[in-house]
């Protein structure tokens, strides 16, 4: 008995050493077996020299074409205002008045020392005229007649003066009353009956002009691009859907806050939804000194790692294919387009814009070449004072 026990268990053993044996000869053979190598597409573009002019944007406000601030010409008290604010008011409307009592008594005490000088005035020209008469028929000496002269002339002297001053007074009266001085809007009031206030001191703004303008602040370095007549674009927050044509009308010579210089900004044709005070934002188109040297790239194709900026590039190798290059370059500025390469390009390389995150140095790929089209690159703009990183 254990003889036969021990048979059937060396049987046995020797069978699991025969399975054992197949399952590791399977393996190996499934080892051995050629893997498929996938090769992935990338989209790439073929770079080019020469760009679009880059664009600068700054902030501004919208103003009127003409925005006047009105003021009385004499001091008083204010008795009525008799616009309000948003009003819209015609030429010679009238807008608030002072007190006038004390300028209409000016006015009679004027008058009365007018009269009173052109009554002397007339009697000094009556007596002159007496004694001219004696002194022709030698009844009168020379000196009677010099002095007669002279009353007659300082008289009717004092008599022009005294009516001037009606006429001043009757002009001060007047400046009683403010006016609009244009057609417009009524777009602030900054008084209310009873007040006092002096001449010159605000008392309304009126905002008139079918064009509305936009001031913003350009600094130094690019103030000398910009020149009176160039064309620009106005976005304003409150209509962001719409985009308006304008030309530059002023040019700042003197900086106005630090190293910024006013730029005044007209819109080409009258905008009623466009209100005074409105954010805005105008864009500029600025040329770009060896913009022709300089290859214009999609922003998404230059990467950055440790070792500074890089592209791949994609050489081909025959049938459809290509080989990833790792290329080290040097980036301008960004653009409406994308972003410049000023080194480490030549001209008609594939640059990989799509798929770079999955892609190394050396890999073969499949290409899908795609020729450079400004218009279609991805839309970048700087606000004031932003450069892409050198």
């Amino acid at each position: 008995m254990p003889a036969e026990t021990d048979a059937r268990i060396g049987s046995r053993m020797a069978a699991i050493v025969v399975a054992l044996s197949g399952v590791c000869a399977l393996s190996a053979c499934q080892e051995q077996a050629p893997v498929e190598e996938v090769i992935r597409p990338v989209r790439t573009v073929i770079a080019r020299a020469g760009a679009a002019e880059r664009i600068r944007s700054f902030s501004g406000v919208a103003e009127a074409g003409q925005e006047s601030s009105l003021s009385f010409k004499v001091a008083g008290t204010v008795s009525r205002v008799e616009v309000a604010v948003g009003a819209e008011v015609t030429t010679g409307r009238l807008l608030a008045a002072l007190d006038a009592s004390d300028y209409e008594l000016r006015v009679r005490e004027a008058e009365a020392a007018a009269l009173q000088a052109g009554a002397q005035a007339r009697s000094a020209q009556s007596e002159y005229e007496r004694v001219r008469s004696l002194y022709e028929n030698q009844n009168a000496s020379k000196s009677d007649l010099d002095r007669a002269r002279g009353q007659a002339e300082s008289a009717a002297a004092a008599a022009e003066v005294a009516q001037r001053r009606v006429d001043q007074a009757r002009r001060q009266l007047s400046y009683t009353r403010l006016t609009a001085p244009r057609n417009g809007l009524i777009s602030q009031v900054l008084v209310d009956p009873g007040e006092n206030v002096s001449a010159g001191q605000r008392i309304a703004v009126l905002s008139a002009g079918d064009r509305v303008e936009v001031r913003v602040a350009v600094p130094e370095v690019l103030i000398s691009l910009i020149e009176p007549g160039a064309s620009v674009s106005v976005r304003l927050d409150a209509l962001p859907d719409r985009t308006f044509g304008a030309r530059v009308t002023e040019v700042g010579v003197t900086a106005s806050a630090g190293t910024t210089y006013p730029v005044e900004v007209t819109l080409d044709t009258a905008e009623p939804s466009i209100r005074p005070g409105m954010a805005a934002r105008v864009d500029f188109t600025l040329p770009t000194a060896d913009s022709s040297r300089a290859f214009l790239l999609p922003s998404v194709s230059v990467g950055e790692d440790a070792d500074g900026r890089f592209v791949y590039v994609v050489e081909p190798a025959g049938d459809g294919v290509g080989i990833v290059r790792r290329r080290p370059v040097e980036v301008g500025d960004l653009r409406a387009q994308g972003i410049e390469v000023v080194a480490g390009l030549q001209g008609g390389e594939q640059v990989i814009t799509a798929g770079t995150r999955r892609v190394s140095d050396g890999l073969t790929v499949k290409l899908e070449p795609v020729r450079l089209d400004p218009d279609k690159l991805d839309p970048v703009k700087l606000d004031s004072g932003g450069d892409a990183a050198k």
